[in-house]
């Protein structure tokens, strides 16, 4: 009897999703934006970028995505900044090296392929709700794995010190060095894990 249940389980969770596919990482960058001495922007890439998202094909709204991203690869092209970002100031990136996000809501927006992705996201060991603007592409296969492949653009802003990311140092005019925004934006290619698939039309 405990063998059908878990039969019967498996099978209804095939049903639950009509594709699952992988984050290529070789094709994914997490980029951030922080405004510096309430002048211009400093810009930079966190490290790898990994996961997976299961799709269901008949109701994109049920899919679900899953994604890490690794905090000692953080890059703004300035070492010194980069190893202050990874320290015990910022992002503790030796006790928290990932960032990670599971979404929880998915909603469709006014275009084709654009979603609006809720889900949870943990930095620096503090899970708060986000809501990433989301856009996804046809499928294509790939001329040299022949793997079927998407594109997923996503985009959000948050508050740093919501995630206990308090560092700061004040300016004259009631001026700040680091801003408390970060504008997110994470670009990535994934590949459908049956790569013998044919690309829909």
């Amino acid at each position: 009897m405990k063998k059908m249940i878990v039969t019967l389980a498996l099978t209804l969770s095939s049903f639950a999703f009509g594709s699952s596919w992988e984050i290529d990482a070789a094709h994914a960058a997490a980029n951030f934006s922080v405004r510096h001495m309430m002048l211009s922007h400093v810009r930079g890439t966190l490290g790898t970028v990994t996961g997976k998202v299961d799709l269901d094909d008949q109701d994109i709204t049920k899919s679900v995505v899953m994604a890490s991203i690794d905090t000692k690869g953080i890059d703004t092209k300035n070492q010194k900044r980069d190893d202050h970002l990874r320290s015990k100031e910022f992002l503790e990136a030796e006790k928290f090296p990932t960032i990670t996000f599971k979404s929880t809501k998915i909603v469709k927006g006014s275009a084709e392929g654009q979603l609006k992705v809720s889900g949870d996201l943990t930095i620096h060991g503090v899970t708060k709700p986000v809501t990433l603007e989301t856009e996804v592409t046809g499928e294509v296969a790939n001329p040299f794995t022949k793997t079927i492949t998407r594109a997923i653009a996503a985009s959000t802003t948050i508050n740093r010190r919501d995630f206990g990311l308090n560092w700061q140092v004040p300016m004259a005019n009631n001026g700040v060095v680091a801003g408390d925004e970060v504008q997110i934006s994470i670009e990535a290619e994934i590949m459908k894990k049956d790569a013998a698939s044919t690309p829909k039309k």
